[in-house]
């Protein structure tokens, strides 16, 4: 979203890559790049990976005019909208089903106040939390973490380099002009010099844990709770994998207390939201509008999984802002939809699945049982009158006593009807009321011949069986009625 995209092909080489270290969630939004770029590229790289091991996210609910300005949307029309379109792109079929089937059951909310977070969970529990938590950038510490502690909501923790501020020399000192970091108030002028000195001591006191910047940045916030996950981005295999080391970064309390000291909060020089987004900051607009929660499309077993936070990793390997951005979690099966805060919204980094959290999570979704077939005892539907299997039923009778006229007709010269009036009646009144009966018995056990799907039983044979029993004895009484002679 800040940088310039990469090309599909480099851009799902890198997915391909995350994905081969473990990595098996990834994260977008409808609006990173141009004509939802990041969405397609995501679509073409999740048919080179197996389908069945990937957990997708994405977001919606940020519009941008054609001049450039942004803005929050959270009406039921565009929410559908969105949800529909972004499906469509990124070509989740199966994802779809899970909506139809109900099971969007998580709700998550991004830059959110306190107040709309106890409001939202009052409506619905709320599962995941995405906010900006950094080195720099640690406003949410005072009442956000301590009411997310409370709820037993988890915290994603977006742009935690401070937009890549913490990943390296090369940012400090220089950015794309394509970027858009360039207006970025902590990178502009008397800021950005400013701001050096902070990177510098970091930068020193890496070294002395034998570790890069963003690999101690990274480090720390991890030792903030294991509610906590950070999410990183890079557009190089290099620097994802150097990500993936800071989890081997062990700090003491004494340790973590050094870095906070060497990244005071009073020094850093500049807002934390570029202009065009700071009014829609959590802590700019605290009690403004109601907020669309974010939804969550995530199958039923999902969040039960979410506890190997320490596993893998826990950024999201994201080729540029826009592309896909990756929670690194071993064996959490996460699907899930994301839709913007309508009134408090903020950056534009996505909300990724929940983790582990101090407080429980909600039980996971499992589907309701199927109904049992019902069965009548009454005399008429035993009789296979009606009921639940009459055609069947019946179809079954027809046969047998079509195929028993034929074999009586061939070894006595009988017709049908001299069969009927030399006691016939009675024999075929009986034979129904076995048959019926023995049909019935799978009813009563609570298993339907429709649940069957081969054999010489199943419905549709049945089916057929009637129909064509039915037009030979039509064809017998029509032979012998008319004709005065024998169908055979």
């Amino acid at each position: 979203m800040l940088n310039a995209p990469l090309p599909h092909e480099e851009g799902c080489n890198i997915i391909k890559e995350a994905y081969n270290r473990g990595i098996t969630f990834f994260d977008t939004a409808d609006i990173y790049g141009n004509k939802h770029h990041n969405e397609i590229m995501i679509g073409k790289a999740l048919k080179q990976l197996p389908r069945e091991k990937i957990q997708l996210a994405t977001k919606f609910g940020i519009i941008v005019s054609e001049n450039f300005q942004f803005g929050v949307k959270g009406t039921p029309e565009y929410v559908r909208e969105c949800c529909e379109a972004s499906l469509k792109r990124l070509e989740m079929g199966e994802l779809k089903k899970l909506v139809e089937e109900g099971k969007i059951k998580y709700i998550g909310l991004s830059e959110a106040s306190v107040d709309t977070i106890r409001r939202a969970h009052r409506i619905h529990p709320i599962t995941a939390l995405q906010m900006e938590y950094s080195l720099w950038s640690r406003e949410i510490e005072d009442e956000i973490i301590p009411l997310c502690r409370e709820l037993g909501i988890g915290i994603v923790a977006y742009s935690p380099l401070g937009h890549g501020f913490f990943g390296g020399k090369a940012v400090v000192e220089s950015l794309p002009n394509e970027s858009l970091l360039v207006g970025h108030p902590r990178f502009k002028d008397k800021n950005l010099e400013k701001n050096k000195v902070i990177y510098a001591r970091l930068a020193n006191l890496a070294e002395k844990h034998g570790c890069i910047p963003p690999q101690l940045a990274l480090a720390w916030l991890l030792h903030q709770g294991k509610d906590i996950v950070p999410i990183p981005g890079t557009t190089k295999v290099e620097n994802l994998d150097k990500n993936i080391e800071s989890l081997s970064v062990k700090l003491s309390d004494d340790d973590l207390k050094e870095i906070c000291d060497c990244v005071p909060a009073d020094e850093v020089a500049g807002e934390r939201e570029v202009s065009a987004l700071s009014k829609y900051a959590w802590n700019k607009l605290k009690m403004a509008g109601s907020a669309t929660m974010q939804s969550v499309v995530a199958s039923s077993f999902t969040y039960a999984a979410a506890k190997n936070r320490m596993l893998g990793s826990h950024f999201r390997p994201s080729t540029t802002v826009n592309l896909s951005r990756t929670l690194y979690r071993n064996n959490t099966h996460l699907t899930m939809r994301v839709v913007r805060c309508m009134a408090e919204d903020g950056e534009k980094e996505p909300l990724t699945p929940i983790t582990e959290s101090t407080a429980p999570q909600p039980k996971p979704v499992t589907p309701s049982p199927p109904p049992k077939p019902k069965v009548s005892t009454s005399f008429s539907d035993v009789l296979a009158f009606s009921g639940p299997a009459p055609e069947r039923i019946n179809g079954r009778l027809a046969m047998v006593g079509f195929m028993a006229a034929m074999a009586v007709e061939l070894s006595k010269g009988q017709d049908v009807f001299s069969q009927i009036s030399n006691g016939g009646v009675s024999w075929f009144v009986g034979t129904s009321i076995v048959l019926t009966l023995a049909s019935l018995v799978p009813l009563f056990k609570g298993v339907s011949v429709e649940s069957k799907s081969s054999g010489l039983m199943t419905s549709n044979a049945e089916l057929w069986n009637g129909r064509f029993a039915m037009l030979g004895l039509i064809a017998l009484a029509f032979t012998e009625y008319v004709k005065g002679g024998t169908l055979i």
